[in-house]
């Protein structure tokens, strides 16, 4: 396993860091089966689990607790804060008043009295960055968080905070958890620039693409993920994109095969390579996905290897962009873009 200090924290994490999406009803992944894949992930040198207080409604985050109990001190452990709980319709977002209520519950379902990072899962355009840096600058001083970050902000919201936290004397952010794979690469043109300038900790999520890059999605087999039967239209053929993504695993697929790799290890090894990254959370569902993906720990692709990539997949280019998770509000809301 490699390690890279996590921004300009000073913090030691390995390249490969453990995402608990899949934990509980998600992933249909049961205490015994995530106590089985961190012990596993942590014996292979893991040392960052990342879950969220949306995932499972705070199930994952009480599977997380249970599963690390007894060897807090011995890992980097992060959640996440913004998305909805439930109907109430002040059970989300990044006021100081939910921040509070959020982390409390977290901590609790983790049976922690304190996590290491603190993350807004999404930008919250109803909610001032005064208010959220000044109630998680009040968090960390507390002693609840030791730093906090974003996750799959736009460039444009990661500058404004940067400059909020510095004009109002905050803190700020000291990591950003964006979407990026090989056959996603819209945030090397905005996203990672601007984490470079600010030196921000990158932990990208979904870098196997919601199973295209897996090796489970490939021409001419049924597609059978799990993800594939939640989210049929990512990946119907009839769609240009998908054809697109289908048309791209083929020639990867190619790549990986003559580097002597697993198109997993090509997918890992590829996100790691970025300059800006300091780790891939991977999100197995089995002992099975993760030790296929722990197999990339210590890959390293060649120059020849990514000059190939980047001829299937230009660089900064979304083959889905209609998946894009950092796209400003109103050009999905007709209603905020019209008076």
């Amino acid at each position: 396993m490699q390690y890279r200090t996590l921004g300009r924290t000073g913090v030691q994490v390995s390249t490969l860091a453990l995402g608990a999406m899949n934990f509980g009803a998600i992933g249909r992944t049961t205490q015994d089966e995530a106590t089985a894949i961190v012990d596993a992930a942590l014996e292979a040198g893991v040392n960052l689990i990342d879950t969220a207080d949306f995932y499972g409604e705070g199930e994952s985050e009480e599977m997380v607790g249970k599963a690390i109990a007894g060897r807090r001190d011995d890992l980097v452990l992060a959640t996440k804060a913004t998305m909805p709980i439930g109907e109430e319709r002040n059970h989300r977002g990044s006021s100081r008043r939910w921040l509070y209520k959020a982390l409390d519950d977290s901590l609790r379902r983790l049976g922690v009295d304190h996590v290491d990072l603190f993350q807004i899962h999404r930008w919250d355009p109803t909610t001032t960055d005064e208010e959220t840096l000044s109630a998680l600058t009040d968090l960390q001083r507390a002693g609840k968080i030791r730093y906090f970050g974003s996750s799959t902000f736009p460039a444009y919201r990661i500058v404004q905070a940067q400059w909020a936290a510095r004009e109002l004397r905050l803190g700020r952010y000291v990591t950003e958890q964006p979407s990026y794979s090989i056959v996603q690469r819209g945030i090397e043109s905005h996203v990672l620039p601007v984490t470079q300038e600010y030196g921000l900790g990158v932990l990208v999520w979904s870098p196997l693409a919601s199973g295209w890059l897996s090796g489970a999605v490939r021409k001419g087999q049924e597609v059978t993920t799990s993800r594939s039967k939640v989210l049929p239209e990512r990946f119907d053929l009839s769609i240009p994109s998908n054809q697109a993504r289908s048309e791209a695993v083929e020639r990867l697929a190619e790549v990986a095969d003559q580097a002597g790799l697993t198109l997993i290890q090509l997918a890992l090894g590829f996100v790691n390579a970025h300059p800006a990254v300091t780790a891939a959370l991977i999100g197995p569902r089995t002992l099975e996905h993760l030790h296929s993906q722990l197999a990339a720990a210590d890959t390293v692709l060649s120059a020849d290897v990514l000059d190939a990539i980047d001829e299937i997949v230009a660089p900064g280019t979304d083959l889905a962009p209609q998946e894009k998770f950092d796209t400003p509000p109103a050009l999905l809301d007709a209603s905020l873009r019209r008076r």
